[in-house]
């Protein structure tokens, strides 16, 4: 037997192989219990860099509350953040809703049966894009995402890096010969599963794949060492710090949040007041966290600055947010509001020195993010006096979610004591 016959015949056991396990092993998942297109995106778009046993609650709750792609395109943003709130990676949200604005307006609500009108659509790449077209509509696409390329690259002995524009290109077009007719719908998602399941990143399952017995890395013993894949630049730390301000008076018992800006990072989602905190200056130039003391005082700064009438009394917690390209670790300070808020602050609060002319629009002063006038450039946005109650009807990134339900917690438990 040639080469080339050895080859045509690893795949054709591949596809033949996988197919029939998969039909007899795939999980009961509820985006695969129909054919809806506009499901079977929505569900691709919130796997993105996210486990199958975490999206689905959240996928139940959001075909519930947005079952057709017209309730989608006309909710408001809030809403739709809202739903999303603690899955993560904010921007897919916005763009699917941003999508199906485009399939209402240009497709009549209907999610096109089309490479090239589902290729336009926000936030829609070749790997969506294939699921998209492969399982709702059996078109024969390749979809080709982290899984796959490692099952691939493992079966086929393939030493690509994978986090090489070329090398997707090359597993695309693998994929799709692979495709068997007719099976396109089955077919890739039991590639994917394969990946999910059996052809994990660390230890590999061989004994139960069904199709060990051609895996050219098991039998090279490469089979740990494939996919190769260069390491990303790990995202850069930066330490911020963050105010916890409880009211007085009228605004006993609440917590004051402020909106983020209309565009950038985790745009208009709410979070409690944070500033970047500078490295320490020890002299010798090494830099480092702030001394408490020095924080304090920063954060003092920060406040008066943004208009915020509170004093930072004590560190309350430190917590970490992760983002592709930066962590985020915040120190939380609770601070007590000292007096009403000025003006500036009543409806919205300044974020940055880039914030003037937002500040001037709302009534306010040329202010600073710092008294020293240092501080990124960034934009205003609206501050709110919120209880438990009220962080129903505000979307926090999940860090910001996490520390408000710990403090209202606290509140709860030493409320309870004091009965």
């Amino acid at each position: 037997m040639t080469q080339q016959q050895e080859q045509l015949e690893a795949k054709a056991y591949f596809s033949r192989h996988l197919l029939e396990w998969y039909h007899g092993q795939k999980r009961d998942l509820p985006w695969r219990r129909h054919r809806n297109p506009y499901y079977i995106w929505i569900s691709e778009i919130m796997l993105q860099q996210t486990r199958v046993d975490t999206v689905i609650p959240y996928f139940n709750r959001f075909i519930e509350r947005f079952p057709t792609v017209e309730s989608l395109a006309d909710a408001p943003e809030e809403d739709v953040l809202k739903c999303w709130e603690g899955l993560g990676y904010y921007s897919r949200a916005r763009n699917l809703q941003h999508a199906a604005r485009q399939v209402k307006e240009q497709y009549g609500g209907q999610v096109p049966n089309d490479r090239e009108a589902v290729f336009s659509l926000k936030g829609v790449g070749p790997y969506t894009a294939g699921a998209i077209l492969s399982i709702a509509f059996n078109r024969p696409e390749p979809a080709v995402d982290g899984n796959v390329m490692r099952v691939l690259s493992r079966y086929f002995l393939l030493e690509d890096d994978i986090a090489k524009g070329p090398t997707r290109i090359k597993m695309e077009r693998l994929a799709a010969e692979l495709i068997p007719e007719g099976e396109a719908s089955h077919f890739n998602q039991a590639l994917m599963e394969l990946g999910a399941l059996v052809c994990t990143p660390k230890s590999p399952r061989c004994l139960p794949c069904p199709v060990m017995e051609h895996c050219s890395a098991r039998l090279a013993g490469r089979e740990t060492s494939l996919p190769v894949k260069t390491k990303a630049k790990p995202p850069r730390p930066e330490e911020r710090l963050a105010a916890l301000v409880e009211g007085r008076g009228a605004h006993a018992g609440r917590v004051l949040i402020r909106q983020r800006p209309a565009s950038g990072l985790l745009a208009r989602m709410w979070e409690l007041p944070h500033w970047p905190a500078p490295p320490a200056d020890d002299g010798a130039g090494s830099g480092g966290p702030l001394p408490a003391d020095a924080a304090l005082d920063r954060l003092r700064r920060s406040l008066r600055t943004a208009g915020i009438s509170a004093r930072p009394e004590a560190h309350y917690m430190a917590a970490e947010h992760t983002f592709s390209h930066i962590v985020w670790t915040l120190q939380v300070y609770r601070c007590r509001e000292e007096e009403a808020l000025p003006r500036v602050a009543e409806g919205r609060v300044v974020y940055g020195a880039g914030a003037a002319a937002s500040a001037i629009d709302a009534g306010g002063p040329q202010i600073e993010l710092f008294a020293d006038g240092s501080g990124s450039r960034e934009d205003s946005g609206a501050v709110r006096w919120i209880t438990r109650e009220d962080m129903a009807n505000y979307a926090f990134p999940n860090v910001f979610l996490k520390l408000l339900t710990a403090y209202f917690d606290e509140q709860d438990v030493r409320s309870r004591a004091s009965e």
